[in-house]
């Protein structure tokens, strides 16, 4: 009997989220900021950031309950009541359709414009080293001073 390889069909649209909450334990406030982010009822599974080619960012959509859903995230969370915490999503899309993107994602104990400037910094050097021209840079995150336990969350969902 011949053995048969199962293969992952290649994802075909992207999008990005992100959420910030409080909870009753880091791995709480990690999950609702999942649900306020809309992906909180999926499985994720977690990427090592690239875009295939010719992948078409979308507006967010309903995600079925317990999907296996590909994806490539930055998250911190946080006890300490009063501390900064942010974290941020760049998209760096090559000139060319053909050739693939890449995702970076930061966290930090910092502000958001600080994450941000950082994980933009990091998807321009990525497709650099690449030597592939860059067409855009998309970049979004959250900030959240913590009041008892928070947690940050920001995503690019990779999709079908």
């Amino acid at each position: 009997m011949e053995k048969q390889l199962f293969m992952v069909p290649t994802p075909t649209k992207f999008f990005l989220v992100k959420g910030s909450a409080e909870g009753y334990s880091e791995l709480n406030a990690f999950d609702n900021a999942l649900l306020k982010a809309g992906i909180g009822n999926t499985n994720l599974i977690r990427l090592s950031s690239i875009i295939p080619p010719k992948c078409q960012e979308i507006e967010p959509v309903s995600l079925p309950y317990g999907a296996l859903i590909p994806t490539a995230y930055a998250s911190i969370s946080s006890s300490v009541p009063g501390e900064l915490i942010a974290s941020a999503i760049a998209v760096a899309i090559p000139q060319s359709p053909e050739l693939p993107g890449v995702i970076m994602e930061h966290s930090a104990k910092k502000s958001l414009k600080e994450v941000q400037e950082e994980v933009t910094k990091m998807a321009e050097k990525a497709l650099e080293f690449r030597n592939f021209a860059i067409k855009e840079i998309k970049s979004q995150g959250c900030e959240w001073i913590v009041k008892t336990v928070g947690a940050t969350f920001a995503a690019a969902i990779l999709w079908y």
